[in-house]
């Protein structure tokens, strides 16, 4: 089988007057009381979802929440991890 022809491709450059260099400030790392609130709300939301499968019937507020008990302890967990997006 005959052997096909290598091409020879000039090397792209990009036009200089489309772009502009910018310069992006470096954001430092996250400060101590923002990992610590992260975690803490994490922590909260599995507690909260715990203590209503071990005594939700017995504490008065939580019985009277029900099924969204469910949906404040997911809630709060969502907001911890959704937090963890701008940790540094």
């Amino acid at each position: 089988m005959p052997k096909s022809k290598v091409r020879k491709k000039d090397v792209y450059t990009a036009p200089s007057d489309r772009r502009t260099p910018v310069k992006v400030k470096s954001a430092g790392p996250s400060h101590p009381i923002y990992v610590a609130v992260m975690l803490g709300v994490m922590l909260i939301g599995l507690a909260w979802l715990v203590v209503n499968y071990i005594a939700g019937q017995k504490i008065g507020f939580m019985a009277d929440l029900g099924n969204w008990n469910f949906a404040i302890g997911f809630a709060l967990m969502i907001a911890g991890l959704l937090m963890t997006m701008r940790w540094r």
